[in-house]
This record gives C-alpha cells, structure tokens and sequence, in this order.
C-alpha cells in the first residue's frame, strides 16, 4: 500500500465528496473512515483505481452517517414531543457517557479521543492539535477506538483520570474561543468533584476557575488577543479566583500532588500578581520544575522556559528553550518574545512572522502578525 499516495488524494476525494452535497466536516470524517478501510485492506488486494475506490467508499460512510443523523434527529423530536418531566425527575447523564466511553477496553490515549469526538463535540483536527499528533493519526486512533467498542457492553466505567483528562482538554478548546465549551467542562467537573474525593479532580476544577476568571480580559473590544501582560486585571472574576485558590489549597493540603494541582499553583501565582512585574517569577519556575518532573511533557517545559526568562533573565531563559524540538507549537513565539527581550528584534520579527504562520486560531495568528509588524516598524525606523 502506497501510504503517500492515499495522502495525496483525500483533498481530491473530499472535494468529490463536497460538489455531492457533503458538507466539509462531514466530508472530511467520511474520507477518514475510508482511509482507515483503505489500510486495513489494500495490503491484501489493492483496488485498480485508489481514488475511485476512496470515492466510492467514503460516499458510502457520508450516507450511512447522515441517516444515523436523520434517525437521531427524529428520535429527538419524539423526546422533545413527550410532556416534560415533574420538578426533581431530570437527570442529566453527560457526566456518565464520559465515563462510559472512557471504556476499560480502551487504551487511555483513545479513551480521551472517542470522547472528546462522541460527546465533547470537538473536530478531528482540534483533537489532534491538542495531542500534538496529524489529524490522520488522530482519525485512525478515532475510528480504531470506535471498532473496539462497537461490539461491548457499556457495564465497565472508565477511570476517573481518564476523564479528568477529556474535561481538560475540552475546557482547553473552550477556553480557546474555537468551542464554546469551557463552561460546560467547568459544570461536569464540579459534578464531578462532588463525587469524588481526589485531590486531582479539585485541582482540575481550581485551575479551569482560575483561568475562567480571566476570560473576559483575554480579548479586546475589537477582538483582538489580549497577552497576560497587557490584561486589564479589573476585569478578572475576583470570585472565582477566591474559589480557585480556595481549592487549591485544600487539594495541596492533602500532600498527593499531581499535574493539575500544579499546573493551577501556576495560575494561582499569576491570579495573586496585582501586576506582571510583582509576579513571583521564582515559584512558578518551581511549579514548573514539579510539573517537567511528574509529566515530562514538552509543553511543560517550554512554558517552565518562559517563566526561567522572566526570572532569571532572557538569555537563561532562551538557553532553557534550546533543548526543546522546535517543531513544538508555540516554539517560535515563545522564541521570538525571547530575543526581543533580549534586545535582538530582527530575530524576534522573524520568528513572530513564523509563529503567525502555525498559529493554531486566526486571534492568535493576527496577535502574532502585529507584533512582528510592530518590530519590522521599528527597525526600519
């Protein structure tokens, strides 16, 4: 099987797809479960005309979808038909399903994906991004997930960790502004907190208010990305961040850290900062260190070297962020900020005109686009 060439033609099949009717979205999801037929079985007997093939079957996958969707809408309605239940009978079982498709079958890395697909509402490629692997990676793992589940009974609820982890990433995409979802993730969890006696989950659902709180300072009225440094810190939620702080503290009180508890001592010390200058610099490099020490993931790190340039000086700071694989997201601006602090704007504009090109939204990618502008400007003046 000639795994280059069936990259080469998903943007033609889609497109085929698309000029039928297909919407993009739908297009794309039926052309990746295509894919994953194509690489179960073209080894054993390869088809004379691949593409005609992926045509063929994906149009296939794009029906069958669109009358499951059809059979869901008309099962809704009749729901909807139905009088509405006494006060006290509701009960809402989203928290439940994150459970049950965090299925024990399941490796957690596909846990967390079906979910985040199958309730969380999110995009193939937003769950890819997220995990930092190609979007057909991610569709395979998807589609692989959704096999090894279709034949067992739901009897067997996943783990709390599992879930946590789905809750995390679907307030990240929330809070992103891509989905509007962070205020969901922020309701499961606190159901999800009032179940549960883990110190995780309530560093969770600290760190979600503590980072919610700043939301509305996050944009401009025209906008535009608003970095940390620049917030209006008036406008941050002084009650949720009273709460968070609150519950980090109980979390960290019971001496069990994990990477939530940390990650929001994070956030903790900058919601405490009355400005970014008065930030304890010092301790959140140390979180850091505890954060690299229990994850070892490389976002981790390459915000620990942030924080080592704002403590110890851009040039430490830069020396930190060496090590790390460039093709990170976010290496280039974090990068650029770097240099530029440390005096060097030709190269801090370059990278910041880089960084614009991966930006993975368009408010990120126009804050990236103006701040290498601003230091083209400069130089040439």
């Amino acid at each position: 099987m000639n795994e280059s060439l069936l990259r080469e033609l998903v943007p033609a099949v889609i497109g085929v797809l698309v000029r039928r009717g297909a919407d993009f979205a739908a297009a794309e999801d039926a052309v990746q479960d295509a894919l994953v037929e194509a690489v179960r079985g073209w080894p054993d007997d390869s088809p004379r005309d691949p593409k005609g093939w992926l045509v063929t079957v994906a149009w296939r996958k794009f029906l069958d979808a669109v009358r499951a969707d059809a059979s869901r809408r008309r099962r809704e309605e009749l729901v909807e038909a139905e009088p509405m239940p006494a006060p006290g009978e509701a009960v809402d079982d989203t928290l439940a399903l994150y459970f049950l498709c965090a299925h024990p079958s399941l490796t957690p890395a596909s846990a967390v994906a079906l979910t985040l697909r199958a309730v969380g509402g999110l995009t193939t490629r937003q769950i890819a991004q997220a995990y930092l692997v190609p979007e057909a990676t991610m569709a395979q793992r998807i589609s692989r997930a959704k096999r090894t589940v279709s034949g067992v009974r739901f009897d067997q609820p996943g783990d709390v960790a599992t879930v946590l982890r789905v809750l995390y990433l679907v307030f990240n995409e929330g809070h992103s502004g891509d989905v509007d979802l962070a205020a969901e993730a922020i309701r499961l969890t606190r159901q999800l907190a009032a179940r549960a006696n883990d110190e995780e989950v309530t560093g969770l659902l600290a760190l979600m208010l503590l980072h919610h709180a700043r939301r509305p300072a996050r944009t401009g009225p025209d906008g535009r990305l608003v970095p940390l440094a620049e917030q209006d810190r008036s406008r941050w939620n002084t009650h949720l961040i009273a709460e968070g702080i609150d519950m980090l503290q109980a979390a960290l009180a019971r001496d069990r850290l994990g990477e939530f508890q940390a990650q929001a001592a994070v956030a903790a010390l900058h919601a405490d900062a009355r400005t970014t200058e008065e930030t304890d610099w010092v301790q959140i490099v140390e979180w850091y260190d505890e954060l690299v020490r229990l994850t070892d993931s490389p976002v981790a790190r390459l915000n620990r070297a942030v924080a080592v340039g704002e403590a110890d000086g851009p040039r430490t700071g830069l020396a930190a962020l060496a090590g790390l694989d460039p093709s990170l997201p976010r290496h280039a601006a974090v990068a650029a900020y770097l240099h530029e602090r440390d005096g060097d704007p030709a190269t801090a504009a370059r990278l910041y005109a880089q960084a614009a090109r991966s930006a993975p939204n368009i408010p990120e990618r126009d804050h990236l686009t103006r701040q290498a502008a601003r230091l083209n400007a400069q130089l040439r003046g």
